[in-house]
């Protein structure tokens, strides 16, 4: 019991509130789960579980919807194991600690490839009965900071840190959000663009198969300015838009754009951004492509750049478009600080890979959330914010032999929200 003194009465607090729960939320996620048939599908990548009381199924709904809740650690599941609306979302009491750790060191090589491959399928199978016209695939790294002596963690000079290096693939359909539909985790003394090209080979062939008629777009920042890159986009018959790192050979060809922008900056008072292009060809590369410059002179300074394209196009236009590829580092964010993918801490790299996919299924489950919210106040939220006014809700669970009477708090702000998107 815990006491203290108001200017009016006393206060004593018990903490013996029977059968109740923090995650009223928990009733959306299961349901829409459910009709994504998110988890089931990829927990039949896993194989068999033998004979455990924990079947693979619901051990990863429980990581995922624990994930969603705020509890990415398996620790928070030593008191989580009690909790009433976690039993019922899961048709059984949740597994401890020790039984998640022994399910997150199951899972082999042979299941995450498995897994990466459905996580595409449930893309695809969103959109096939209203096949897209076009698709974006915007690819970025990230850093997760290692947790002491870990497998395949290095340190990566341009973070300063000891890590690992995933990769995050993100696809929007007709100009909608970003979708995740692939999480790689890498060593963390790999290029930023190690593995890209065959990622993207086997993300665009898929694509391909399941809407042949749609035009797919690849956009990516300068670590992904690679030969093999281009060569994969330009045989896949894929348009590509893959910023280029500054050089002296690019900006000598594009000194006399950048002299032209310096003497408009004479009589402008805000920044001057002019653009053109060039045919530019690099050592490593096997032919000339074309190259877009946006000459841009600002109050501190120059700042000019580069995007390596196989369009044609205005290059303003081409320029613009390549700079809405920054939404999906706005989704990484998400990811990093709303569903705290960076919890790598397992010794084993595979164990710490199945984790990242963990965090991908908890952000694409939450996406529909988002989705479902479409013309409400919360249409734009983030996924933190949307956890907050929606998920963690006060929830009193009484069982009676006829039925679970779920009781959730009638002065919610959005009680009405809820009780919509659960009808």
């Amino acid at each position: 019991m815990n006491k203290y003194k108001t200017s009016f009465k006393p206060v004593e607090i018990l903490w013996d509130l029977p059968s109740s729960s923090s995650d009223g939320g928990l009733l959306l996620l299961e349901k829409l789960d459910r009709g994504l048939g998110l988890t089931s599908r990829m927990s039949a990548c896993l194989g068999p579980c033998g004979k455990a009381r924990h079947t693979w199924s619901k051990m990863l709904a429980q990581r995922v919807y624990g994930i969603c809740q705020g509890w990415e650690d398996c620790n928070d599941f030593d008191r989580l194991k009690e909790d009433p609306l976690f039993e019922l979302a899961l048709g059984d009491k949740p597994a401890s600690q020790p039984t998640l750790c022994r399910f997150e060191n199951a899972v082999d090589l042979r299941a995450l490839r498995r897994l990466s491959l459905e996580l595409i399928r449930v893309f695809v199978d969103r959109h096939r009965n209203r096949p897209p016209g076009r698709i974006v695939i915007d690819m970025d790294a990230t850093e997760d900071p290692a947790h002491g002596q870990q497998e395949f963690e290095f340190y990566h000079g341009f973070y300063g840190k000891h890590c690992f290096l995933p990769l995050l693939v993100f696809c929007s359909v007709d100009g909608a959000d970003e979708e995740l539909v692939g999480a790689i985790l890498r060593p963390g003394n790999v290029h930023a663009g190690n593995r890209s090209a065959s990622i993207l080979r086997r993300l665009v062939r898929m694509l391909k198969d399941a809407f042949p008629k749609a035009e797919i777009v690849f956009r990516a920042d300068a670590g992904f300015a690679l030969p093999k890159v281009y060569e994969t986009c330009e045989s896949l018959g894929v348009s590509y838009l893959i910023s280029l790192p500054r050089n002296s050979r690019l900006e000598k060809l594009a000194a006399p754009l950048m002299t032209e922008a310096r003497l408009e900056k004479e009589s402008a008072t805000g920044k001057v951004r002019l653009f053109g292009e060039f045919q530019y060809a690099a050592d490593s590369w096997s032919q000339e492509r074309r190259v877009i410059v946006k000459a841009e002179i600002m109050t501190k300074g120059e700042n000019p750049r580069f995007v390596v394209t196989n369009r044609t196009g205005d290059p303003e236009a081409l320029y613009d478009e390549y700079c809405l590829r920054g939404d999906c580092e706005n989704r990484i964010k998400e990811m990093k600080l709303d569903l705290m993918s960076g919890r790598t801490s397992c010794h084993r790299f595979l164990a710490n890979a199945f984790r990242l996919l963990l965090h991908a299924l908890a952000f694409v489950l939450m996406s529909e959330v988002r989705r479902c919210l479409a013309g409400t106040g919360l249409a734009r939220a983030a996924i933190g914010q949307i956890r907050l006014k929606l998920l963690k809700i006060a929830a009193l669970v009484t069982t009676s032999t006829r039925r679970i009477l779920v009781r959730l708090p009638r002065g919610h702000p959005h009680a009405e929200l809820i009780r919509s998107l659960l009808a």
